[in-house]
């Protein structure tokens, strides 16, 4: 795909691109397949710009102006449902892995319009902020894509399957807080992929769906990245403001938020990614706490 940035107007000089502009551009998007493609453009064109443009660009007002977005720009379907409403189905059949694919395409597409929506919501962060998630927006589109494609072998397509909407139902109730977003989205929501996903690799490996495999180890492997930028940012916000990381992530995991936890954790995966043993004691006795509750 060709894009071109839209620009901001600067009397008697080059006009200079307005990246958050083009970056709502992207997240309102609808057709997913072009918001996969456009993610990877605009991140490629970011890239073209020097260092001290960049710079540049981030200081000038923008003509995108933030609001709350209620959804970012998606197909009528795949249908949303809630998530208890979802089928279930085992990874021994066609149907079932045609399933998986189709619920991971979902993943990734709303995996993209959080990134994306972390640079156009979250403003006056640093430039390396605004680079790292456009580059995590980026992969996820380059993840969706494989999957598209894979579907389109399998005879599926991304909506012919139900899906649900938590991803961005959590993009709504961060979308307060930067510190608050990076704490839960890329620190619990996508970590939790990190657990789940070597299994999963190693099923469809022993079912002889290389193709499948192939796809998840590679999101997998740039799922640990985009992990760590959220870990990194998280530590950021919380030294800018003075606060101390543990208590800060303990406090945010207090009820209902707990139950994303789900044992067991990939440790070797998300020291990688950035977290300490000390947050991971913290994140396995949280869990407990959740279920003790539960009970009671």
């Amino acid at each position: 795909m060709h894009m071109k940035f839209s620009v901001i107007p600067k009397g008697g000089r080059m006009n200079t691109p307005d990246i958050f502009s083009d970056t709502e551009a992207v997240l309102l998007m609808s057709d997913p397949v072009e918001k996969a493609n456009a993610s990877i453009a605009l991140y490629r064109l970011w890239l073209s710009l020097s260092d001290s443009l960049k710079d540049e660009v981030l200081a000038m007002t923008s003509a995108s102006v933030v609001k709350v977005l209620q959804a970012p720009g998606r197909p009528e379907r795949p249908e949303l449902v809630e998530a208890h409403q979802l089928p279930r189905r085992g990874l021994g059949s066609v149907q079932g892995r045609v399933a998986l694919v189709h619920s991971l395409a979902h993943i990734e597409f709303n995996a993209i319009n959080l990134a994306l929506d972390a640079v156009y919501r979250f403003r006056g962060m640093p430039t390396d902020y605004v680079t790292d998630w456009l580059r995590v927006a980026s992969d996820e589109g380059e993840h969706f894509l494989l999957l598209h494609h894979r579907l389109a072998e399998l005879d599926s397509h991304y909506g012919a399957l139900v899906a649900h909407d938590g991803l961005w139902d959590m993009a709504r109730r961060t979308d307060h807080d930067v510190l608050v977003r990076m704490a839960l989205v890329p620190r619990i929501l996508e970590a939790r992929g990190l657990d789940v996903a070597p299994p999963m690799i190693a099923k469809l490996q022993h079912l002889k769906d290389e193709a499948t495999a192939k796809i998840l180890q590679r999101i997998y492997t740039d799922e640990i990245t985009h992990v760590e930028v959220g870990n990194r940012w998280f530590r950021y916000v919380c030294e800018q403001q003075s606060l101390d990381g543990t208590t800060v992530f303990r406090d945010l995991l207090r009820g209902e938020n707990s139950a994303y936890l789900r044992s067991p954790y990939n440790r070797e995966a998300r020291l990688q990614a950035g977290f300490n043993e000390q947050e991971l004691a913290l994140i396995r006795e949280m869990e407990l706490e959740y279920k003790a509750a539960s009970r009671s």
